[in-house]
């Protein structure tokens, strides 16, 4: 009887690996140096955790790192921006309460 070696054989149809996820680490930097702290360090922690994850071999937890990723990152953009937005507001506003109290 023949023995058969099935260890070192390629399979007929290999299925590529999926593309890896985007990670969001240059993203989540900026917007924690430029925009919102909290929000970006939670960013980079879950982006921290998408390359590796992939390299493990473990696609939905780098799927899922990398949509937490996306969605701490984009609050902290939007956060920042509104707090940006709110701070020209308020000395605009006190400028003009400035120049109105001189009257």
């Amino acid at each position: 009887m023949d023995e058969i070696n099935l260890t070192n054989q390629a399979p007929d149809n290999p299925t590529p690996p999926p593309a890896r996820p985007k990670n969001w680490l240059v993203e989540s930097i900026l917007v924690t140096v430029l925009c919102c702290l909290p929000f970006g360090i939670v960013g980079i922690i879950y982006a921290a955790g998408v390359n590796s994850k992939y390299d493990a071999g473990n696609y939905p937890d780098a799927l899922e790192s990398s949509r937490q990723a996306g969605k701490w990152t984009k609050i902290g953009f939007f956060v920042g921006i509104a707090g940006i937005v709110l701070y020209v507001l308020f000395f605009v506003i006190l400028g003009f309460g400035a120049m109105w109290s001189q009257f």
